[in-house]
Parts: C-alpha cells; sequence; structure tokens
C-alpha cells in the first residue's frame, strides 16, 4: 500500500516538472519571437530551467516572480564584483568613475528588481513594467560611462548578460493580460 502511495506521489511530482518545463520553454519561445534582442536557449531555458521556483511555476506570473530572482541575484553578483574591483585597485584609472557609477546603478537595479517581485504578488502589473524598464537600463547606462570616459569596461561581458536577465521578466510581464 505505501509502494502504491508512493509510486503515485512520484508520478504527480513528474507530472508538475513536466509541466513547469513546458511552461518554460513555451513562454521563453513566445518572448523570443517578440524581442530580437532575446536568446531563447542561452539564456532563458537555461536560467529557468535550473531555478527550483521555476520549476515549480503554475503560471507566467510565477515565471516573472522566478525570473526576477535571477535577475536579482546576477545583479547581486555583478556589484561584487565591481566592489572588488575597486578595492582591489586592479583598474585602469579612468575606469574608476564608472565603476563607482556603475555600484550606484547596481545597487538602483536591485532595488527596482525587489519592487517588479512586489508588484507581481499584489499583481500590479504596470508597476511591474515600469521598474523592470528602469532596472534595464544600469547595464547600458553603466557602459554608457566607460565609453564617455574611453576606458576599458571590465564588466562588458557581465553587462550584456545581465541585460538579457533583465529582459526575461520584462518579456514575460507583457505577455500578461
Amino acid at each position: 500500500m505505501k509502494f502504491l502511495l508512493y509510486l503515485v506521489m512520484f508520478f504527480v511530482l513528474l507530472n508538475g516538472f513536466a509541466t513547469a518545463q513546458t511552461l518554460i520553454r513555451n513562454s521563453c519561445k513566445k518572448a523570443a519571437a517578440t524581442s530580437p534582442k532575446f536568446k531563447y536557449n542561452n539564456l532563458c531555458v537555461t536560467s529557468l530551467e535550473t531555478n527550483p521556483q521555476a520549476k515549480t511555476a503554475k503560471d507566467l506570473a510565477g515565471l516573472v516572480m522566478a525570473s526576477t530572482k535571477n535577475a536579482v541575484t546576477k545583479a547581486t553578483i555583478l556589484k561584487g564584483t565591481v566592489d572588488k574591483i575597486l578595492k582591489g585597485k586592479k583598474f585602469n584609472k579612468m575606469s574608476e568613475m564608472p565603476l563607482r557609477d556603475c555600484l550606484q546603478l547596481y545597487t538602483d537595479a536591485i532595488d527596482s528588481l525587489n519592487e517588479a517581485s512586489a508588484g507581481v504578488k499584489s499583481r500590479n502589473y504596470p508597476t511591474v513594467k515600469t521598474v523592470l524598464s528602469a532596472a534595464m537600463d544600469a547595464p547600458s547606462t553603466c557602459e554608457t560611462g566607460f565609453k564617455e570616459r574611453k576606458a576599458p569596461s571590465p564588466v562588458t561581458k557581465q553587462n550584456d548578460n545581465l541585460y538579457q536577465m533583465i529582459l526575461i521578466p520584462l518579456a514575460f510581464t507583457n505577455m500578461l493580460k
């Protein structure tokens, strides 16, 4: 009898994960079709299929929440990277001011992403779109600071990645009714 119960539970869990995987792949595919900058496999599917919260998402709002948390994590890591560069003083002198600006931009982006999470919980999707769009400006504004000073950016690849990580929940939010 216990065996039968365990077997049923196993198939229920397996079905739940398969459903979430289908939701992830279909949502990423639909988002990619609406935005030429959106990277379907490279980041969307991969980042969500490895996220425990996304694996249990039952709808698109659940994926918005999971992908927003992924973006918060990415922004926090990038902020730590820049802080470490500044503390280690291993950078071109012309890069110091843009690096300091980037720190503030990442802080603001993290705040915006956290506000987006709160907006998803309350189903306030217009606010979610606004604050995700604001957060999405951080990576490009950071890179612009380096270009204006004709300084090399040590975080170009990470900024490109952060941009993509923020684009995911924004694209999903745009798909919500």
